[in-house]
C-alpha cells in the first residue's frame, strides 16, 4: 500500500510559479513509477506528467512541456511537480499517483495504470 497527499496548491495570476509536493508513505516510493494527472470539473482525470521510478524516463503532456517539470526525492519519498508561465487553463484539481509496474510510455500516461492517488490539490490561475 502507499499512501499519497499532495500539497503546494492556491491560487495565482497567470505567469506566476508554483511547485506541488507529493508526500509518499507506505512501500518505499523508488519502487514506484509515479504520475501527475489533472481533473476539471465534470471532465476526465487527464494526464500531464510521469517519471520513472529513479528518475531518469521523464514525459511531459504536450501543453504543459517547457512549462512543467516533474521530479522526484526518493530518499525523502517525496514527488513534485514545478509548474512556470501558469495560464488560466491549468486550473484544476491536480493528483498525484503511483503504481509498482515498470515505466512505460504507453501506460504511464493512462490513469487506469495507477494502483495509489492522492486526495488532490487544487489549483486555481486568474488572468
Amino acid at each position: 500500500q502507499v499512501q499519497l497527499v499532495e500539497s503546494g496548491g492556491g491560487l495565482v495570476q497567470a505567469g506566476d510559479s508554483l511547485r506541488l509536493s507529493c508526500a509518499a508513505s507506505g512501500r518505499t516510493v523508488n519502487t514506484c513509477t509515479m504520475g501527475w494527472f489533472r481533473q476539471d470539473p465534470g471532465k476526465e482525470r487527464v494526464f500531464v506528467a510521469t517519471i520513472s521510478r529513479i528518475g531518469s524516463i521523464t514525459y511531459y503532456e504536450d501543453l504543459v512541456k517547457g512549462r512543467f517539470t516533474i521530479s522526484r526525492d526518493n530518499a525523502k519519498n517525496t514527488l513534485y511537480l514545478q509548474m512556470n508561465s501558469l495560464k488560466p487553463e491549468d486550473t484544476a484539481v491536480y493528483y498525484c499517483a503511483a503504481t509498482a509496474n515498470n515505466y512505460s510510455r504507453s501506460s504511464s500516461i493512462r490513469s487506469s495504470s495507477y494502483e495509489y492517488w492522492g486526495q488532490g490539490t487544487q489549483v486555481t490561475v486568474s488572468s
